[in-house]
């Protein structure tokens, strides 16, 4: 049966505040029966901390006191849920380990955005990072068994594969070729717009935590990865977020935000193999449609518009959802590995021209050489290989297979 939000009262933003007790809740394992429980933990963070900083700078923004007042109390509420999702990671997981993690979540969630995706060009725009971070999986993993001689499937537990993506090296680019070209709210699919507001919050998440993670480390290779890592999620935020509409109004994108806070929610209850997690999506759902409606509330008395002027009356037919990707990655890498930024193009590198911008830039950041390619060189001259987990077989691009990766 379909869901439809806006019929749905929930809980009234002034009744969902919580006690500290059932906000400092028990941490998951860090190696849960089912990874993708700790995915949605870090998935649903991310969309939690967005809705805050959102609300933060339309605050900035207004000097209507009831205005002010409205958006202080759902974000207070959001805070706490934040607290609730985010105090679920396991306590004795290292920051590396969280990591290997964040970046699972990355893979699977872009993959699964994109093949669903009705958009050509954002579809476009997914796969084309998703290569990214898949790189950024298997440069991580690699670290973890170089400094804590421990390997990734023991995290991923073989749902996410580990093998050489777009090499992290090439994916430097000029801040100008980071901009895609954003939908029209008029004309764009709901589902299109779901999707780019999922996945900037949640590449904005791995931003702030690379950006504040990166010093926990002595190591000094560890330390370099994460600061060329973390650059590359700087760009892929300013990626996604060009896609959306820059003409919305304050109202609208409130609105936008806790539709979406509740189609996510919703999804996480729908797949949700943990118990007592599932009850926390349900409660936080509950609570987002309480948030929905006073959004709802808001757009109607300032702007005189109807929500579903904006967004349709129920939610998508298919949850969003946390599976295996490993065939449609595999697809992507073989056809897509070559393509590079150019503008708000995406095109084949050797279509760019001698003097293109990319170049100069890859030059200057890779002067003294790359972090990403020193790991696993590193990694060779240790082990006498990399670590990979490829459980369907070699690596689909030829030369990313053996010890050829630098050339692609």
């Amino acid at each position: 049966m379909a869901f439809a939000p806006f019929d749905q009262a929930g809980i009234p933003v002034e009744d969902q505040f919580r006690s500290w007790s059932e906000l400092n809740v028990d941490p998951l394992s860090s190696r849960p029966d089912d990874p993708y429980t700790l995915a949605r933990v870090i998935l649903m963070n991310g969309t939690e901390v967005e809705a805050a900083l959102f609300s933060h700078h339309f605050s900035r923004q207004t000097d209507n006191p009831e205005i002010k007042r409205s958006l202080a109390l759902s974000r207070r509420v959001e805070q706490q849920q934040q607290k609730a999702v985010n105090w679920l990671l396991p306590g004795d997981a290292s920051p590396l380990e969280t990591t290997l993690s964040y970046e699972q979540v990355a893979v699977d969630l872009t993959a699964w955005l994109a093949r669903m995706e009705p958009d050509p060009t954002i579809q476009q725009a997914l796969n084309f990072a998703l290569l990214e971070d898949f790189d950024h999986l298997y440069r991580y993993a690699n670290l973890y068994e170089l400094i804590d001689g421990r390997h990734a499937e023991e995290i991923t537990q073989h749902l996410t594969e580990i093998t050489p993506g777009r090499p992290t090296f090439i994916e430097h680019r000029h801040p100008f070729d980071e901009l895609r070209p954003h939908f029209a709210t008029q004309t764009v699919d709901p589902l299109s717009r779901l999707h780019v507001m999922t996945i900037t919050s949640a590449e904005q998440q791995t931003l702030n935590y690379y950006m504040n993670h990166g010093p926990d480390f002595m190591e000094p290779i560890a330390r370099g990865l994460y600061a060329e890592i973390a650059q590359i999620e700087e760009q892929h935020v300013s990626h996604y977020e060009s896609m959306l509409d820059p003409l919305d109004s304050w109202f609208a994108n409130l609105l936008f935000h806790e539709f979406n806070e509740v189609y996510l929610y919703w999804s996480m209850f729908q797949q949700e193999t943990d118990e007592r997690v599932k009850a926390l999506w349900e409660l936080h759902l509950n609570m987002e449609l309480g948030q929905l409606q006073e959004a709802a509330r808001l757009l109607r008395k300032y702007e005189g518009r109807e929500p579903l002027e904006l967004l349709p009356p129920e939610l998508p037919e298919i949850p969003l959802t946390f599976e295996s990707n490993k065939q449609y990655v595999r697809d992507v890498l073989a056809a897509e590995i070559d393509l590079r930024a150019d503008g708000l193009l995406i095109v084949p590198e050797s279509e760019l021209p001698s003097d293109h911008r990319w170049w100069a830039f890859q030059k200057t950041v890779n002067a003294g050489g790359s972090p990403t390619e020193e790991i696993i060189n590193l990694q060779r001259d240790k082990q006498g290989r990399d670590y990979r987990d490829e459980t369907e077989g070699p690596n689909p691009v030829p030369a990313l297979r053996g010890t050829q990766d630098a050339t692609v």
